[in-house]
C-alpha cells in the first residue's frame, strides 16, 4: 500500500514559488527548498521532479494566478482605455513601491535569468507575453472601435509597446531607488493613447 503524502503539495508549490520569486533560480538551492518547504528532498523529487521542474511548475502557477486578473481588468464592459491605463499604472506602482518592488515580476525575472539559455523557461515567458499582448491588443481594438483612440493608431503596435514598457518597468523598478523614474515613464507612454 502506498504511503500518504505527509504534506500539502499545493501549499508546498506556493511556498516554492515565493522562494524562487524572492531569490531567483540560481540563488535557490535544493537545501533551501527543503528548509523553506519543510519537506524532505525525496518527497520534493517524488512530487515535483528536480529543482528545474519545480521552478517551471511554480512559474506556471504564477501565470495561472495572474492571467485571470489581467483578463478581468482588460475585458470589462464600457470604455477600454481607462482599463488599459489602470493596468499600466498598476504595473508602475507595483514596480516602484512596496514589497513587490524588490521581488519584481516572476515572469520578468525568469526572462532575464533563465530564458536566454533555457528553452522551457523561454517558452513559458513567451507564452505569458503573448497572452498579455493579446489582452492589451483586444482592449485597444475595442478602444479603436469605440472611437477612444485617435485615428491612425495601430492597436497591435501600441499593445507591443505597452508590453515592453510594462516588462521594463519591472526591471527598472527592481533596481532603482527613484520611484519617479518608473512612474514618469509610464505616464509618458500613456500619452501615446491620447
Amino acid at each position: 500500500m502506498a504511503r500518504t503524502k505527509e504534506f500539502d503539495p499545493d501549499a508546498a508549490l506556493q511556498s516554492a514559488l515565493e522562494l524562487f520569486w524572492r531569490r531567483g533560480y540560481e540563488a535557490t538551492s535544493m537545501a533551501d527548498l527543503v528548509e523553506h518547504l519543510g519537506v524532505g528532498r525525496a518527497s520534493i523529487y517524488a512530487t515535483f521532479g528536480n529543482k528545474h521542474d519545480l521552478y517551471l511548475k511554480a512559474l506556471d502557477r504564477y501565470q495561472q494566478a495572474r492571467n485571470p486578473q489581467l483578463l478581468r481588468e482588460l475585458s470589462q464592459p464600457g470604455p477600454a482605455l481607462p482599463a488599459v491605463r489602470a493596468v499600466v499604472r498598476r504595473f508602475a506602482t507595483e514596480a516602484a513601491t512596496g514589497e513587490r518592488r524588490l521581488s519584481g515580476c516572476f515572469v520578468t525575472n525568469t526572462a532575464t535569468e533563465l530564458a536566454p539559455h533555457d528553452t522551457d523557461a523561454a517558452r513559458r515567458v513567451e507564452h505569458n507575453w503573448d497572452h498579455l499582448e493579446t489582452l492589451l491588443h483586444a482592449a485597444l481594438v475595442r478602444a479603436e472601435a469605440q472611437s477612444e483612440l485617435p485615428a491612425g493608431r495601430d492597436p497591435l503596435a501600441l499593445a507591443r509597446m505597452l508590453l515592453v514598457l510594462m516588462q521594463g518597468l519591472r526591471v527598472v523598478g527592481k533596481a532603482s531607488t527613484d520611484p519617479a523614474r518608473v512612474q514618469d515613464a509610464a505616464e509618458q507612454a500613456l500619452t501615446l493613447l491620447d
